[in-house]
């Protein structure tokens, strides 16, 4: 059974299990190089096996923080994009921390597995679908860029399961699992070729050593 947060002590979204917020270089998919004020939000009810986030999963490790404290951190530096990520950054309401920050005028992105209903206002919305809990419907129609963790040949069908969900301007990405990345980079080199509207994404920021 998931933890949760219980929804009174977060004000509404005023409050929120923050497990860490940083400045850094987003990653990842379609903004990878980009610099960006990550905001990391404790609490996780997919537990993908291989997920390098475990430390998140239980929000009540982390007391929740006043979204505020947050935003006033983001708009101190230089970023002018924010990454909401977690865990699932879903389970909360995230319409007070969202909107704060467009105010401010930075660019705002979602990470999701899109697997609970959408809250809060963003200019991109990356959608990386779990088979064990999968997307919500209206998660494929506000997805910009859809990415699909490779572990095996056999996701290449669920990711085109998924891809035949999102909308015609949605970017498709297929990226290999960590542990498995070198294994199973050359089918997936291969599958992006025949497929042409596949592009491949790659953990970068594990090759450059930073968050």
């Amino acid at each position: 059974m998931a933890v949760t947060v219980d929804s009174e002590l977060l004000d509404g979204g005023r409050l929120l299990p923050l497990v860490e917020d940083f400045y850094t270089i987003q990653g990842e998919g379609f903004h990878a190089g980009k610099p960006a004020y990550f905001i990391r939000l404790g609490g996780c009810d997919v537990g993908c096996r291989w997920c390098d986030a475990k430390y998140t999963w239980n929000p009540k490790l982390y007391p929740p923080t006043d979204v505020r404290t947050v935003i006033d951190r983001a708009t101190a530096c230089p970023a002018q994009a924010i990454v909401i990520t977690g865990g699932e950054p879903l389970l909360y309401p995230l319409d007070v921390l969202t909107r704060a920050l467009r105010a401010k005028g930075l660019e705002i992105f979602l990470e999701t597995s899109g697997s609970h209903p959408f809250s809060g206002v963003f200019d991109w919305v990356c959608l990386s679908p779990k088979r064990q809990q999968p997307p919500l419907e209206e998660a494929y129609g506000r997805a910009d860029e859809l990415k699909v963790i490779v572990e095996s040949e056999a996701d290449f069908e669920w990711a085109e399961r998924n891809a035949a969900r999102v909308s015609a301007k949605c970017r498709l990405y297929l990226q290999p699992e960590w542990s498995v990345a070198e294994r199973m980079m050359p089918a997936m080199v291969e599958y992006a070729k025949a497929n042409p509207r596949w592009n491949i994404s790659i953990q970068t920021h594990k090759y450059m050593h930073i968050p």
